[in-house]
């Protein structure tokens, strides 16, 4: 195959974004179980010939992308994670076409919940959550893997034990010092496995499944501390950092933690006017939510690389 002109280079990938599906399991014993996934897949192949000279003859066509993902929901007779799924996805595309040497697949998964009636579970009936679970799976040709999970929209707020103290000050910082304040975020997190190969993932069903429900318990628990006393916070930073070691040391087969939280205000109300400097005082129980930007702390946390 002619490559392209010395003188350029043609770094390329195609692919199907956004492909929804849901998927019913019915249980011999009549409880059924639902899953809602938007899929989204992308391959890098050898078919530099359809960019150079518009040969398609290697492209496999992101229609066939779409109605393998529904076909192999379709093959999915026992209850499977993202995760299990995307692994699923990628090995299909690796193994099936010779030219695709690596295949990357995206999904976001629907946090449909099942409902209790009457205080117990019922057979086919869910209601939505909040939080999403999300995969992101590259596998290659050659057997190698790369494996993230993660949680989107987790949104935690905690009335007090926080504060924000001795931050650089300036002529444009008005922000008062505070150790009393409401600490609120939508946390998004993705943590990365160790495993580097298809042998390596856990043959143990649902084990992706136990990890993320473990993992955003850790996430969770850290944040808001003991069930009564709680933890105080000093700052977004310090809590988003606590948040992902804890991860770390809780989970040896976790790589490295990404969190993003923004901090999402809650300001006292207090009322007063020029003739009257203090009509109200709140006394720090009314706040006034803002819509002001949100501060956004970011970080990602890893495991120190072994030196050989």
């Amino acid at each position: 195959m002619t490559g392209p002109p010395k003188a350029l280079k043609l770094e390329q990938s195609h692919g199907k974004g956004s492909v929804r599906v849901a998927r019913v399991w019915r249980g011999s014993d009549g409880r059924h179980s639902f899953a809602e996934w938007s899929v989204s897949v992308s391959l890098i192949s050898d078919c530099l010939s359809a960019y150079i000279s518009g040969d398609n003859s290697s492209i496999v066509a992101t229609d066939t992308m779409k109605n393998t993902v529904y076909v192999k929901a379709k093959e999915c007779t026992e209850i499977t994670s993202v995760e299990e799924f995307a692994i699923l996805l990628g090995r299909h595309f690796t193994s099936s076409y010779p030219q695709v040497t690596a295949a990357t697949i995206k999904i976001v998964e629907k946090p449909w919940e099942r409902i209790l009636v009457d205080g117990l579970p019922h057979t086919h009936g869910f209601k939505l959550g909040s939080e999403r679970h999300t995969t992101d799976v590259t596998m290659y040709k050659h057997g190698g893997l790369r494996i993230t999970s993660g949680i989107e929209g987790l949104a935690l707020l905690k009335t007090t034990m926080s504060g924000f103290e001795g931050f650089v000050r300036d002529q444009y910082t008005i922000l008062p010092e505070t150790r009393e304040r409401i600490l609120a975020t939508e946390v998004t997190a993705s943590w990365r496995y160790t495993f580097d190969s298809l042998s390596m993932v856990p043959g143990k069903p649902y084990c992706f499944t136990e990890r993320y429900v473990n993992v955003k318990k850790v996430l969770v628990d850290t944040f808001f501390g003991p069930l009564k006393e709680g933890v105080y916070s000093p700052s977004v930073q310090n809590t988003l950092y606590l948040m992902a070691e804890a991860v770390l040391k809780r989970f040896s087969d976790v790589a490295s933690v990404q969190l993003k939280m923004p901090n999402i205000h809650f300001l006292p109300v207090n009322l007063s006017s020029k003739d009257n400097p203090s009509i109200v005082k709140f006394q720090d129980d009314v706040y006034l939510p803002t819509d002001q930007p949100h501060g956004t702390i970011e970080a990602t946390i890893s495991r120190p690389v072994s030196k050989m």
